[in-house]
């Protein structure tokens, strides 16, 4: 299978005369719309995505703002595939990495947790005092943070959350991230399991905090000059960027250069102070300030980091998609194609193989309705609108099983048994020339002509051997045979002498008679 990057984004319309916005696919090298999927007007952090694997099509969740609706599409054809009604109109959701929970925050401070195989409403709780922004999972699915205008992060665990034991009472938080004093904007978690990763936070505060998820501790506070209302995280967490409303974006080194004792330049991690270790950002020189900034020029609605780590995606309010080289912050290019709307989502995923008017040949089916049937799309049920312990009990969860042909087979290559004995036979078998003669050139002939030398001194070796344990065994059997020969003579001569000593006595009682 051919790997191929592409850049997801979700359009809002900046007006009502605008009409509805869409989803759309973009090829990243060339910047071509691939796919587009309508009648979506999401806002910001209003959109999920659960990208497509090697064996279940994925799928995409778009809340509507005007409305307690959810949208579903899936990538095999461009038009809604579920409509869900919801309890309420929501403000953010989220989509666990695994595919399996779907987390949605309200304006009240509400949040919703559901099953997405089943539908089933696992809990509904008031999580904050005022309206909630942003929903996170972490890796690995195991932890949810929400982000919220009361200024707080709380950190929940879903096992707790899914456990049908305590469900009459009020969830508790795993901890609450505390130290923002003005309303959360964005959220990033990094690598590693829901305990043992580090988390950034961005607040309207002017701040970027730096936590610790397995002690809850805070690690580093990073203060800007503006509001920060969005973050891009490199997947190494060596760098991040912010990016302020007026287009300002900041680059953030989490790493520093500086001279040992020896007077040798040495790299080393920045930050871990506590409490009291404030960065500031934007107080250098203005030729560095310079070097680890970016000017977009007008107002930023969404930004991320592409798969590869090569590109610095920037969207704006004005439906333009920036294209930037992550290293040398120079822009490569611009996608133009959404004017009249505001760019509230983007991402960067690999090309799903079963996008519809794309099927990738590594399916081997001739359309779109084979594709489905070797591809199928993960199921999503209608959501539950409250709270229903007989479906609970019953939990009826529908999936699709794909059988695969060959269970040995490599899901991304496609490798015959043919082939891969044509290759093998290429590597082993020497090469023979036109007069029948094997052909064995430098190291592969001085290779060879020692294990041949070698297998023959086994072989003689074991010759040897051989011989010697035939010798042992007959000399063995005539040992064991001359004895019994000996045996059988001895007892035989004795017979015989018996025989000679009993014949007088015979002829002296016949004479008596």
């Amino acid at each position: 299978m051919r790997f191929q990057e592409v850049v997801l984004c979700a359009t809002a319309p900046q007006s009502p005369e605008s009409g509805a916005g869409s989803i759309f696919l973009h090829d990243i090298q060339n910047t071509t719309t691939l796919a587009s999927f309508k009648q979506t007007s999401a806002a910001h952090h209003c959109t999920a995505v659960f990208e497509s694997t090697s064996t279940q099509g994925g799928f995409i969740l778009s809340v509507q703002p005007d409305k307690s609706v959810l949208n579903v599409y899936n990538f095999q054809k461009d038009q809604i595939s579920l409509k869900a009604v919801l309890p309420e109109k929501l403000t953010c959701i989220a989509i666990s990495r695994g595919g399996d929970y779907c987390a949605g925050g309200t304006a009240q401070g509400r949040i919703y947790l559901w099953e997405i195989s089943s539908g089933i409403l696992f809990n509904s709780w008031d999580a904050h005092y005022r309206r909630v922004n942003i929903l996170r999972f972490t890796n690995d699915g195991a932890a949810l943070l929400s982000g919220s205008d009361d200024s707080a992060v709380n950190v929940w665990l879903v096992s707790r959350l899914v456990d049908n034991g305590v469900q009459n009472e009020l969830p508790i938080s795993h901890c609450t991230l505390s130290d923002h004093t003005l309303p959360i904007t964005d959220i990033q978690c990094g690598v590693g399991s829901s305990l043992a990763c580090r988390i950034l936070t961005a607040s309207v505060d002017h701040s970027i905090k730096l936590w610790d998820l397995s002690s809850g501790t805070l690690l580093t506070t990073f203060q800007f000059p503006q509001v920060i209302t969005h973050l891009a995280w490199d997947v190494t967490e060596r760098i991040f960027f912010a990016a302020a409303p007026d287009g300002s974006v900041y680059r953030v080194n989490l790493f520093r250069q500086r001279k040992n004792d020896v007077g040798e330049f040495i790299h080393e991690a920045l930050g871990g102070g506590g409490t009291s270790d404030v960065i500031r950002i934007g107080e250098d020189d203005e030729k560095s300030q310079k070097r680890r900034m970016i000017q977009v020029g007008e107002t930023i609605s969404s930004m991320a980091i592409s798969l590869t780590s090569t590109y610095l995606l920037i969207g704006t309010s004005s439906g333009a998609i920036h294209l930037y080289d992550l290293p040398s912050h120079q822009l490569l290019r611009t996608i133009t194609t959404h004017k009249g709307f505001s760019i509230s989502y983007l991402t960067s995923i690999l090309k799903p193989p079963d996008l519809i008017g794309h099927i990738s040949l590594d399916l081997k089916v001739g359309s779109m309705s084979d594709a489905k049937d070797a591809l199928p799309a993960k199921l999503v049920q209608p959501f539950q609108r409250m709270k229903d312990s007989k479906a609970r009990e019953a939990h009826e969860v529908s999936m699709l099983l794909h059988t695969k042909r060959n269970p040995h087979q490599d899901d991304t290559v496609e490798y015959s048994q043919a082939e891969f004995l044509r290759d093998h036979a290429s590597f082993v078998q020497p090469v023979t020339n036109q007069n029948g003669t094997t052909d064995v050139s430098g190291a592969a002939s001085g290779a060879a002509k020692n294990r041949i030398a070698e297998l023959e001194a086994e072989v003689m070796q074991l010759k040897e051997h051989l011989g010697k344990a035939k010798s042992v065994n007959d000399a063995m059997w005539d040992s064991v045979v001359q004895r019994l020969v000996d045996r059988a003579n001895e007892d035989q001569s004795k017979t015989e002498k018996e025989g000679d000593g009993s014949d007088p006595k015979r002829r002296k009682r016949s004479r008596g008679a």
